[in-house]
């Protein structure tokens, strides 16, 4: 589990809760001796970048280190901070960011100074003894958002790229997604980097005292920057997100079906092959951990390394552009190994069909909630309301993504928690606080792969309030397992049209404008769109697709209770756009 997933375990099992056995074989043969570990050579560094700021370094690589192609990776969480390991062929750079770790300089959220740092360290490192001049740089979450963000800039010597569960733009993936502070997550980052800059505090002191004010105040006003200070998308954080590939590197993108920054690696993709830039989409595990029996991507990993930096013909650039290990009804099974593998050429998946869900006013039969509502092929023919209390609601059960980030894979300690106490993960519990819509039985069954849309006509009694959207798969027993969430502050109703996905004239997955907040009038209703994160499950014979409206979860900013009224049926009645792929017909399942 890295750093974000340690601590969000702490913070989050707190708030959302208020342990296998090992079998000896009967025979058990003497294991042939193991192969010596080659022997590794580190060597600590310090980095000099154009504006005078000294930068924590260490290269790592077979002894004794020599002229290799090295792959870099900047990272915030410390001298002990690499999330990746290489081969004997390659040496490794770690550097610590500015105003981390034991680095100097201030801190700034992974803005235009890290970027300038990033360019600086990539021209000094190519021209190192160490180095044959050929690099590659390798990034998971904080490391690889700085790598997002500084592709702008043509990065010296860089021959390929490994992204794992990075945003695209840090505000809408991960940090104000939907307009709608995700605080928890943002501040579990900002203290576990302040914590390791701590730890390493002893170092700093000894070798420049002074840096110390700069690495304090970097922190404290990231911290106000980032979680405060700038609500809507401005200038500060459309210098935090992509900004333009002047690089063009071949870029393997590695993400998981519940990763806590869901949405980035998938936007990256589409725009790294629109622009003709060799790219893999992998959805095999990040935060989420990877499902038992795969591994984590490692193979493809060095496949792609050695192709493209070191020009091994093995075949990698023949393999599909798109590869998933989806879900195959929950969350949990999937990291047990119970999942479907899915390839494609493309995302979305070419010849995705994205079919129109009314939500209904007639009653599933389910009971899943007090109103019980249904999804229909149809809309209803006459136009009803239905109300909810918009109240924070049990994190467990209404933000998969993030709550997947504390489980440490299939054998964490939270995940076994989970596991014991079922009831804690399924949302049967707060679909009775919510109102909810749920399918009849599939007849057949239904992949579902891409993002989805509600679009919802709401009032509320408060000018801003959380529109929070869960998608589960109802088993047959009656338990409802959440899959993914959209999220949208009432605040932020207008899209980007240029920006946002359309398939046969429908809008299928927005692109908000949160340029702007534009409170709306105390119970005025407005239609918004809310995109939900990509899914990737399949949805079995006997199963039903449900969607639930409840309150926010208290992993996000904490905002007033308020009651939201959403408008059913008739001409403006609200739907979910829902994604299935080539080979399932969900229109025919439903019938």
């Amino acid at each position: 589990m890295n750093r974000l997933a340690r601590t969000l375990a702490v913070a989050v099992t707190a708030a959302a809760l208020a342990a296998g056995s090992l079998v000896a074989p009967a025979q058990a043969e003497e294991p042939a001796p193991a192969a010596p570990a080659p022997t590794t050579e580190s060597k600590a560094l310090r980095v000099t970048t154009t504006t005078g700021v000294s930068l924590a370094a260490q290269v790592k690589g077979a002894a004794p280190l020599a002229a290799r192609p090295t792959v870099v990776e900047f990272t915030p969480y410390g001298e002990n901070g690499a999330s990746f390991t290489v081969g004997p062929d390659y040496n490794f750079l770690t550097v610590q960011i500015r105003g981390t770790g034991d680095s100097d300089g201030d801190f700034d959220v992974l803005g235009p100074k890290t970027q300038q740092d990033v360019f600086d360290t990539l021209q000094w490192a190519c021209q190192q003894p160490w180095s044959n001049g050929d690099l590659a740089v390798a990034g998971f979450s904080a490391s690889a958002i700085t790598l997002f963000n500084s592709l702008h800039r043509k990065l010296p010597c860089v021959k390929a790229a490994i992204m794992r569960s990075g945003t695209f733009e840090l505000y809408r993936d991960l940090l104000v997604p939907g307009g709608i502070s995700n605080s928890v997550p943002g501040l579990v980052v900002l203290l576990g980097i302040g914590a390791l800059a701590l730890a390493q505090g002893p170092q700093r002191v000894t070798r420049n005292p002074a840096s110390t004010l700069d690495a304090v105040r970097g922190l404290l006003t990231s911290g106000l920057d980032a979680g405060l200070l700038n609500p809507t998308l401005n200038t500060f954080w459309k210098e935090r997100g992509f900004r333009g590939d002047a690089t063009r590197v071949p870029t393997l993108l590695i993400d998981g079906t519940f990763d806590v920054e869901p949405r980035g690696d998938y936007q990256a993709f589409q725009q790294l092959r629109s622009q003709g830039t060799p790219a893999r989409l992998l959805v095999v595990g990040a935060h989420d951990g990877a499902p038992r029996g795969t591994d984590f991507g490692e193979a493809q990993i060095s496949a792609w390394l050695d192709h493209y930096v070191r020009g091994v013909d093995n075949g990698t650039e023949d393999e599909p552009a798109v590869q998933m290990l989806l879900a195959n009804g929950s969350r949990q099974d999937q990291l047990l190994g119970k999942f479907v593998r899915y390839t494609g050429d493309d995302w979305p998946i070419p010849g995705t069909t994205w079919t129109p869900l009314s939500l209904s006013a007639k009653k599933s039969g389910t009971k899943a909630s007090p109103t019980d509502g249904s999804l229909a092929l149809t809309p209803d023919t006459t136009t009803s309301r239905q109300s909810y209390a918009s109240i924070t609601s049990v994190p467990t059960q209404t933000d998969p993504t993030t709550i997947a980030a504390t489980g440490g894979g299939p054998d964490g300690e939270v995940n076994k928690l989970l596991r014991a106490l079922p009831f804690s993960e399924t949302i049967n519990l707060t679909n009775q606080t919510g109102i909810t819509f749920t399918s009849p039985a599939l007849k057949a069954p239904v992949t579902a792969v891409g993002p989805a849309t509600l679009d919802v006509r709401l009032s509320s009694l408060l000018p801003n309030t959380p529109i929070w959207a869960v998608l589960s798969d109802v088993w047959p027993d009656g338990s409802s397992h959440p899959m993914t969430t959209g999220r949208l502050n009432t605040g932020f109703p207008d899209i980007v049209k240029s920006k946002s996905l359309y398939s046969d004239g429908q809008l299928v997955q927005p692109y908000g404008d949160y340029s702007a907040m534009k409170p709306a009038l105390p119970l005025q209703a407005r239609d918004y769109h809310v995109e939900l994160w990509p899914i990737g499950n399949r949805f079995e014979a006997g199963h039903r697709i449900q969607l639930t409206l409840v309150g926010q979860s208290p992993l996000s900013l904490p905002s007033l209770p308020s009651i939201n009224t959403v408008t059913l049926g008739g001409t403006s009645g609200t739907r979910l756009m829902f994604p299935t792929v080539p080979g399932s017909d969900l229109a025919a399942a439903l019938r």
